[in-house]
């Protein structure tokens, strides 16, 4: 059985989606945080760079966003090169010839001062600014609208030359001229009704980008993608999901609301946890979670991989471990190996890792067996990523190269922080991370423990600090959930991670 778990506290919402009790896909949205990716901004380009192709725009944040010449779209480029070749004259711009390729360059599209409309593809990451471009997408339901990008494209997944073929018949009918979009595997065998409805949203919204867009001041905020839990259902739901399990009233009501109005046949699945036990908890997502923190990740056949990542890359080392198998050598490797390529499919989708992977699989002397471990790996990502990846063959020494797009954080960047001791060697759990996991058992504990009207939370100093500075309002929301009182008392002599709760 397949659910979408979701867990709303006031400080944050996770979902997770699980099969069988194994978590597929997890995501996470703090309340004091901004979520940038595919946010619709009005940026000022604050320089160029003919160098490197590249302009840098100011969008409100702490470091300035790179729209690269590849992430600007060919119709912006060339009547932005066609208005600067008219400076100063009064020429029709319809009349003059439109620019080559050679022509497109940076400086010839874009000045400083110049306003431009711009979406976040990338979050930033380390020191670098958010990743930006002009060839704009807004996800719907079946398909994603490409507002600027006259292209039309179907997901690999969906196989069938006739559906592929019908439903490019039905969106190229109801799209306007210049506009393009990829078909969503959640549009196979949907009807032309379902398929226009979400085609007539995208578009309207759209529309209002650019009313926005008109009127809107420098490094304002035009459009946001959907709340997490919606956007995540979105993107989700089809009839292999069975439940739709959320443990907060409000957000069960705008799940009923939200689909009944793009997916009313599946109102039935929306149901309330109404458990004192954490959500995640009691569904065995959250030791799950913890694992995914662990560069060690054990097989079932006894092998285990070795996960690292740096800046650069990604380096994942498969090992036997005490797997001896009955027959060869040489099939102990394989069996090892194609267990492995599966596992580093679900690894790569949950840790949300991308760039350059390499993958050091054991040695296998039978070229037969790393053609099959090659087709296996490549067919298991078709299927199980969404992402787009590009694998090379795997080499006589075992090494698979590939390349997986990168989008937003890694589960690491989300979850943790560089460590002030060993300065960046290893990691621990950051600040919000350990406030999170404290305050969620101290909900646990006030739901399922009778600890009468007055409670003492007692902290190491820094949690307290950082309890009290940004998370103040949750206790407050907490202390009126239980109608009890909340006292945070800082402890020298407990660790980061370390806390009590004491009944008064």
């Amino acid at each position: 059985m397949k659910k979408i778990l979701i867990n709303k506290d006031p400080w944050q919402t996770r979902v997770a989606i699980v099969e069988d009790g194994k978590l597929e896909n997890i995501y996470f949205e703090a309340f004091d945080e901004e979520p940038l990716e595919r946010t619709f901004i009005k940026g000022t380009i604050t320089a160029v760079l003919p160098g490197i192709q590249t302009a840098f725009v100011d969008i409100g944040q702490e470091r300035a966003g790179f729209l690269h010449i590849s992430e600007i779209d060919r119709e912006l480029a060339i009547q932005k090169i066609a208005e600067f070749s008219l400076l100063g004259e009064e020429e029709d711009l319809q009349k003059r010839p439109r620019p080559s390729r050679r022509q497109m360059a940076v400086e010839k599209i874009f000045k400083e001062g110049d306003s431009v409309l711009v979406q976040v593809s990338k979050e930033p990451v380390y020191e670098k600014g958010a990743k930006l471009t002009t060839c704009f997408t807004l996800p719907g339901r079946f398909i994603v609208l490409m507002p600027n990008i006259p292209r039309l494209g179907v997901s690999k997944k969906i196989e069938n030359y006739e559906e592929r073929n019908r439903l490019k018949e039905v969106v190229r009918k109801h799209l306007p001229d210049g506009m393009g979009a990829i078909i969503r595997t959640t549009a196979e065998e949907k009807s032309e009704k379902e398929l226009t409805k979400d085609i007539n949203f995208l578009i309207e919204a759209w529309n209002n980008i650019q009313k926005k867009y008109a009127i809107a001041k420098p490094r304002e905020k035009i459009h946001e993608d959907l709340e997490l839990s919606l956007q995540v259902v979105r993107d989700h739901l089809d009839t292999d999901i069975d439940e739709i399990i959320t443990d907060s009233k409000e957000n069960q009501k705008a799940l009923y609301s939200f689909i009944k109005s793009i997916a009313p046949e599946f109102r039935q699945q929306i149901k309330y946890f109404d458990q004192p036990t954490n959500i995640f908890e009691y569904y065995g997502v959250e030791k799950q979670i913890e694992a995914l923190l662990d560069k060690k990740v054990p097989l079932k056949s006894g092998g285990s991989l070795i996960i690292e990542t740096t800046e650069a890359m990604t380096v994942i080392d498969v090992n036997t471990g005490r797997f001896v198998g009955k027959k060869s050598l040489e099939d102990t490797i394989l069996k090892t190996n194609l267990e492995a390529a599966d596992e580093i499919v679900r690894q790569l989708r949950l840790r949300n890792i991308g760039g350059l992977i390499v993958i050091d699989f054991i040695d296998m002397t039978e070229h037969s067996n790393r053609q099959r471990l090659f087709n296996f790996f490549e067919k298991a990502l078709k299927e199980r990523d969404k992402y787009q990846s590009v694998v090379l063959k795997v080499s006589e020494f075992g090494l698979l190269q590939m390349t997986r797009k990168r989008t937003g954080k890694t589960l690491i960047q989300k979850l943790t922080q560089t460590c002030p001791t060993c300065s960046g060697y290893g990691f621990i759990k950051s600040m919000a991370t350990e406030g999170y996991i404290i305050l969620r058992k101290l909900k646990d504990n006030l739901a399922t423990k009778k600890l009468g009207k007055q409670v003492d939370l007692i902290l190491s100093p820094r949690i307290f600090d950082y309890l009290t500075t940004y998370q103040y309002k949750s206790i407050l929301e907490l202390e009126k959930e239980f109608n009890c009182k909340i006292t945070l008392v800082s402890d020298e002599k407990l660790e980061i991670h370390g806390y009590k709760i004491e009944k008064i």
